[in-house]
């Protein structure tokens, strides 16, 4: 898996063809500030903002549900806001760490962790950002302190917002992050990749499952799934 990253200002054509790399290969994804809103962005669901920006750190990967897997890992950035999504399995700690220094970044200048559920594959590298205030549907945590709270229509930052999504499991969140572009959502394993599956086979709620992704698709542009490439909402499966 390298390193480099890609622009995310390519056709997201290309982007739907890096998922067909089974290496995982890094792609990294900027959006800029000035374009117009495309698609349905512009729901309730969307967060007010428009300044976000975005990389994926490293494109995760998944044939079934084993055992080769990795996630996709994806840096956020709006205002002071520094936020790291799912930073789950991957070969190895340099594929999140090492696109983090590339962007003149460390592991202690990330001040959020989103962990959109809490499956193994999506959490495994939590601990590699010590200072960050991590996020699941139900808490906040930082250090020794827990604090309740629940994670639908939390605002982040002006452009960042998390919102309930379940049906993979139980606890998923998304995060949605309001672009120059349109709307990015950080679905975690709504969708493992472009193609789905359409049935998740370890989903213990199907119609929850589908009425989520539903939701997602009403509000989104761009789908950022939790073991593949970024690929448009509307050719997403569901």
């Amino acid at each position: 898996m390298s390193s480099a990253t890609t622009t995310n200002e390519a056709s997201m054509n290309q982007a739907t063809m890096n998922e067909a790399d089974a290496t995982g290969a890094g792609a990294t994804g900027t959006i800029t500030d000035g374009a117009a809103l495309s698609g349905t962005g512009a729901t309730t669901d969307a967060p007010a903002g428009r300044t976000a920006r975005y990389h994926v750190l490293t494109t995760g990967y998944t044939l079934s549900t084993g055992p080769g897997v990795a996630a996709t890992v994806s840096y956020v950035t709006d205002g002071d806001r520094r936020v790291i999504v799912d930073p789950g399995m991957v070969a190895g700690r340099d594929r999140i760490l090492g696109p983090l220094a590339e962007l003149g970044l460390s592991a202690d200048d990330i001040t959020d962790v989103v962990l959109s559920h809490h499956h193994p594959d999506n959490t495994m590298n939590v601990g590699l950002f010590q200072r960050a205030r991590v996020h699941d549907h139900k808490a906040e945590y930082l250090d020794d302190q827990w604090l309740d709270r629940d994670a639908e229509g939390l605002r982040l930052s002006p452009s960042l917002k998390l919102i309930r999504t379940p049906g993979h499991s139980a606890e998923d969140i998304t995060l949605l992050a309001g672009t120059a572009e349109g709307v990015v959502a950080f679905v975690g394993d709504l969708w493992w990749r472009p193609n789905g599956p359409v049935v998740d086979p370890v989903a213990p709620d199907a119609a929850q499952l589908r009425a989520s992704r539903l939701r997602v698709l009403a509000g989104a542009d761009v789908i950022v799934p939790g073991h593949g490439a970024p690929f448009p909402a509307a050719s997403a499966l569901h």
